[in-house]
């Protein structure tokens, strides 16, 4: 009832002052002349005259006054994003003439939109002398569309009173909730909860906890929180488990006559050791004459998964498979992705295949996509495989030996006609059965990885040509070029460590950004130089708006190899085989296609995004077991508040306060480097040292590091002896910390 009467006071003072535009009006002022006599309406209307200055629904003045807030000449629609300090950025999309650019909006201005909302916002007037660096900004003026229905957190309380932390730091709020909607949590059990009502940005989100995933500190429950946070959904609906479960195994006479037999192939797969999922099988076959017949058979999930169904709906909800540190979250269910369709040893199955005729230079002269079956000879693992290219004997070794040459051609072709290759390593933790690191190493890539990934381009690239020579339109893979003003700056951060990466105003040949990862390989400075570049990229999306990889040097370019874990391969095998007339069913309008690639191109960035924060979860749960411990290091970022280490043994990442160490330091924004204004030494990205972990938490993911030699051998604070830092300690201060004596000693005594 309260509600009801302040919405409807809310909608009589903002009647009433756009009735009387030129004035301004105290609460007491207003209660007067909309007859406002009874002393609870009177405290409601208050709270409604400070919500509507707070929220800028009306202009605010001094002494308490507000008055019309004329409607903004500019308004957009946009998707917010926002950070975990509270402020955020609005990447607009309407109107067409402001597509494409951000705005900013201040944490007061947010109202009551969160992290992933669409929103409208009133855009500020334009300052003639802005930076061009600063955003325009805006204020929320509506959410138009919730993006998160639920989050994940924390569940406490206060008396009677639940309350859920966010694990998500961009939701700002904890979300309140009643005591009948606890669902069974108990304080300190991570929960889902939903978020069912928020209309007050004075007040908190409402929900109801719908899942308890079990105690903060249990084993699992830290990545599986994280998986969910990230929008990755857990558990199947029992209606499609059931689906999955009724499909029959097997391959029918007659459904082997309607298709092209492959069973006397020697077809394999490579995949990796605990894969169960296997949506790939090659054969290459010598035809003579330098020639060769390349078969790339991908599981055919689209005849197993009718569109529309309860199971296409849910994966095209997923969109992706989530490839976590200790999991995996499959788009099918496991009866499907690890039984029916996975392309498994020995057994008849059915693909749709992509056979092309190549030469020994790696061109492909003919090909054709057919529905087939199968039958795998033999599931390779990479190390299996790699075993046979380095003079291992197998039954299948000519076969394997002859696909290897191929991708050695097809790499070097690639390379050739412009490719980049950002050959990033690759960091795997392992962990114990109670979900516990032991051990962080790189993931080697060999020729094994290489063969696979080659042959899958190919044939990613040969249905994606084919599409585009009858003008179909699929969900394209498409990379555009880089934006020249990341390129500008690119070329200026590679400057100070002797490197150059010529350019036409930010314009760059990919063979320029080619030679520059050559040149740096192997040295300390490449990871630096690598992830600099990457980021200077675009990135990768779905589209039916063809406009080629840049990153590939492809002009046409498709997913097509993996349906059991990408759902726009889904798509692709569908429009192919209707584009051949071997299945009915409308045909994908280009609006619909760009609303699907869209949701798979958002579905996929947070996939990613949660298998990189899960890897960092346990990288940083490895780092806490060696607190005390010394590692060797690169600093990979330098900025004013420190230097930021990766330790080379555990390809951990943490933070050297400026704070903590000794010296007189200032930053040179140019260089990139932090100076000593005393003794004129110099750290830079790039620099070795040796670094001692200080302190982990896996909750923040921060890592916090003392030097223990400096970059360039000078000993650090915690390298030298203990009589001797303590002498020192307190005497110097940083002057980019800006420590004041008594907080230094402060420090001192926490030691």
């Amino acid at each position: 009832m309260a509600d009801k009467d302040a919405d409807a006071l809310r909608s009589q003072i903002l009647s009433y002052l756009a009735r009387h535009k030129d004035q301004s009006y105290r609460a007491k002022e207003l209660s007067k002349v909309l007859n406002v006599t009874n002393q609870g309406r009177y405290q409601t209307l208050l709270k409604v005259v400070d919500d509507l200055r707070d929220t800028g629904a009306a202009l605010g003045e001094r002494g308490g006054r507000i008055r019309h807030k004329p409607p903004s000449e500019k308004t957009a629609e946009g998707t917010l994003s926002v950070s975990p300090q509270g402020f955020g950025f609005v990447a607009l999309d309407t109107p067409e003439d402001l597509a494409g650019t951000e705005v900013f909006v201040q944490p007061r201005r947010m109202g009551t939109a969160l992290h992933g909302d669409r929103v409208r916002v009133a855009l500020a007037a334009e300052k003639k002398d802005r930076d061009p660096d600063r955003k325009r900004e805006a204020e929320v003026e509506a959410v138009v569309e919730r993006g998160r229905a639920q989050t994940v957190g924390t569940f406490s309380t206060t008396g009677k009173t639940g309350w859920v932390s966010p694990d998500d730091k961009r939701i700002s709020k904890d979300v309140y909730v009643a005591r009948d909607g606890w669902g069974g949590a108990e304080p300190g059990d991570k929960v889902v909860v939903t978020i069912d009502r928020y209309d007050d940005p004075k007040a908190s989100p409402e929900g109801t906890v719908v899942s308890v995933l079990g105690p903060a500190g249990a084993p699992g429950v830290d990545v599986l929180a994280l998986a969910l946070a990230h929008g990755a959904p857990s558990d199947f609906p029992p209606e499609v488990e059931a689906e999955a479960e009724d499909i029959t195994i097997g391959v029918t006479k007659k459904e082997v006559a309607r298709r092209l037999d492959l069973r006397d192939e020697l077809v394999f797969t490579i995949d990796p050791e605990d894969a169960k999922d296997f949506d790939d099988a090659v054969h290459v076959r010598d035809l003579g004459g330098g020639m060769m017949e390349v078969g790339v058979h991908i599981a055919d999930v689209s005849h197993y998964v009718p569109e529309g169904g309860v199971i296409d709906e849910e994966a095209y909800d997923r969109a992706t498979s989530t490839y976590l540190v200790d999991r995996v979250i499959p788009m099918l269910p496991e009866a499907l992705s690890n039984g029916v369709c996975s392309l498994r040893p020995r057994e008849d199955k059915l693909a749709y295949s992509c056979i092309m005729t190549v030469d020994g230079g790696g061109n492909v002269h003919a090909w054709e996509v057919r529905e087939t079956v199968i039958h795998s000879h033999e599931r390779f693992t990479y190390a299996g495989a790699q075993a046979i290219l380095d003079g291992a004997d197998h039954e299948l070794a000519g076969e394997v030996r002859r696909a290897g040459r191929l991708a050695e051609t097809l790499t070097a072709k690639r390379m050739a006609e412009g490719a980049i290759d950002f050959d990033v390593p690759e960091v795997k933790v392992r962990l114990d059965e109670d979900g516990r690191p032991v051990d962080v190493v790189e993931k080697e890539r060999q020729a094994s990885n290489r063969l696979v990934e080659e042959l899958m381009l190919l044939a990613n690239r040969a249905v994606a040509t084919a599409a585009s020579m009858r003008d179909v339109p699929l969900p394209y893979r498409i990379h555009d070029r880089p934006d020249r003003d990341r390129i500008e700056a690119l070329a200026d951060f590679v400057r100070p460590f002797g490197y150059t990466l010529p350019h036409t105003e930010g314009a760059v040949v990919r063979s320029d950004l080619n030679d520059l990862l050559k040149e740096v390989k192997g040295k300390p400075v490449a990871p630096i130089i690598e992830q600099a570049a990457i980021r200077s990229m675009s990135k990768a999306v779905y589209s039916p708006h063809n406009i080629g990889h840049y990153g590939l040097g492809f002009e046409n370019y498709a997913h097509f190899t993996s349906p059991i874990r990408r759902y726009p391969d889904l798509i692709t095998h569908r429009i192919l085989k209707r584009m051949q007339d071997q299945q009915e069913g409308p045909r994908y309008s280009v609006d619909r296609l760009e609303e699907e690639a869209e949701h798979c191109s958002e579905r996929e960035r947070e996939a990613t995004e949660a298998e990189r924060e899960s890897v960092k979860l346990k990288q940083v749960e490895y780092a806490a077991q060696h607190v005390g411990d010394e590692f060797d290091g690169v600093a990979v970022g330098v900025t004013k508040f420190g230097v930021f280490v990766q330790m080379t043994k555990l390809l951990v990442e943490g933070l050297v306060h400026v704070r903590d160490m000794d010296g007189y330091w200032e930053y040179d924004d140019k260089r990139y480097a932090l100076v000593d204004g005393r003794s004129n030494h110099r750290i830079q990205v790039g620099d070795t040292c040796r670094v001692r972990i200080d302190a982990a938490d896996p909750e923040t993911r921060r890592v916090d590091l003392a030097f223990v030699t400096m970059p360039g051998g000078t000993p650090g604070r915690e390298g030298r002896p203990p009589s001797r830092a303590k002498a020192r300690q307190g005497k110097k201060r940083s002057r980019g910390a800006g420590r004041s004596r008594k907080e230094a000693g402060s420090k001192k005594r926490r030691r």
